[in-house]
């Protein structure tokens, strides 16, 4: 303990000895005397790097490190503030410890918490010889004036200091490494194929179909809550989800996906023209709309549109028990044709569903009385 008093002694006298001579030297004559003092004062940092030894690094990294802090000690050194060797003592310790906070941690931790978990074993060292037990998280909280909080997360981090391999084999004698403990089978992984065949499934369906069952299922509402908000009966609410369902139920066990039920190669919607008072025109429109069948119920408006000239032309949808996206589409393209046309369009016969949407979509200025024209009479187009 002498002989390294001695020693320190002995290196701040070499320390005030280089700063006097460098602040005398030329530029050359600086970089010699720092080289030499740095070789001469390698010893002292060996040292402070050898505290650190045993310590899961390698000497020679903490010796590298420690001459590191040394350099930046020499280059920073002002003989007015202080001795040498304190401040050289502070600066290659933070060297140090700077090393084991960024190189050692098999998982990246805050430093935040890196410190308070070396002060927590510090602190857990002194309270148990002070109370001859092990302290509690309360008076560790206290002692380091923290929240008890920090202390478990503190705690928590100290075990990612040194990580425990899920390829490390246990002690059982048997041939079993420690991550086949880790982890329990996930009984819906078995559903993720399932769960995107449905997805895709519910995308081909037409949109009140998918609508039904979302309120049903998803919604929660009844089969009688259902058929209000359609303004249809509960007995058809029921026919169309047992339809649904069993038409996925057979999509989902089949390698191709089965055509909707009803549908034929030819669009399912009619469009019967009647003619009006004056020159006004009545299309009556009968069956579901979707993206199957939407261009032909555009294209055959857009004809009823054409002939004649008519001053109007009523859109009658009483018969039209859903119309998705594609549908409200073709009504807007119809309705662009006859502005262009200078024919007024108006909408009538709309369920309450139909109306709802239309006026969501900004479409309810096409909405008229439920005029629906003459009775029986017509051509079908």
């Amino acid at each position: 303990m002498l002989d390294q008093i001695s020693a320190d002694q002995d290196l701040d006298s070499r320390a005030e000895h280089y700063v006097r001579a460098r602040a005398a030297a030329d530029e050359a004559g600086r970089r010699r005397l720092r080289d030499e003092f740095i070789r001469d004062s390698l010893p002292f940092a060996g040292r402070l790097a050898s505290r650190y030894y045993g310590r899961g690094e390698p000497a020679e990294d903490l010796d590298q490190v420690a001459r590191i802090g040394l350099v930046k000690t020499v280059d920073r050194y002002d003989a007015d503030r202080g001795s040498f060797t304190a401040f050289a003592v502070v600066t290659i310790r933070g060297e140090l410890r700077r090393h084991f906070r960024d190189h050692t941690w098999g998982v990246h931790v805050p430093r935040r918490m890196q410190d308070l978990g070396l002060d927590l074993n510090r602190a857990t060292g002194t309270l148990a010889a002070r109370f001859a037990r092990v302290p509690t998280d309360d008076e560790l909280a206290c002692f380091l004036g923290v929240g008890e909080a920090d202390v478990r997360d503190a705690r928590t981090s100290l075990a990612a200091y040194l990580p425990v391999s899920l390829n490390r084999q246990l002690d059982s004698g048997e041939d079993v490494e420690f991550g086949d403990l880790v982890g329990a089978p996930d009984p819906s992984l078995a559903a993720v194929d399932d769960r995107a065949a449905m997805t895709r499934l519910l995308l081909r369906m037409p949109q009140r179909d998918r609508r039904l069952l979302a309120l049903r299922y998803w919604g929660n509402l009844t089969q009688a809550e259902i058929a209000e908000q359609f303004g249809v009966s509960q007995m058809q609410v029921s026919r169309l989800l047992a339809r649904a369902l069993a038409w996925l139920r057979t999509a989902l066990l089949s390698d191709a996906v089965p055509p909707w039920p009803g549908t034929t190669d030819e669009p399912e919607v009619r469009v019967v023209l009647h003619s009006g008072p004056g020159r006004a025109r009545h299309a009556r429109v009968y069956g579901e709309v979707d993206r199957d069948n939407a261009a032909e119920l555009r294209a055959r408006l857009l004809a009823a549109l054409c002939a004649g000239r008519p001053s109007t032309l009523v859109v009658d949808l009483a018969g039209v028990p859903s119309m998705d996206a594609a549908g409200l589409s073709a009504l807007v393209a119809v309705h662009t044709a006859a502005h262009g046309r200078g024919v007024r369009l108006r909408v009538a016969g709309t369920a309450p569903h139909l109306a709802q949407l239309m006026a969501a979509t900004g479409l309810d200025f096409l909405l008229r009385p439920a005029e629906t024209g003459p009775g029986a009479g017509g051509s079908a187009s």
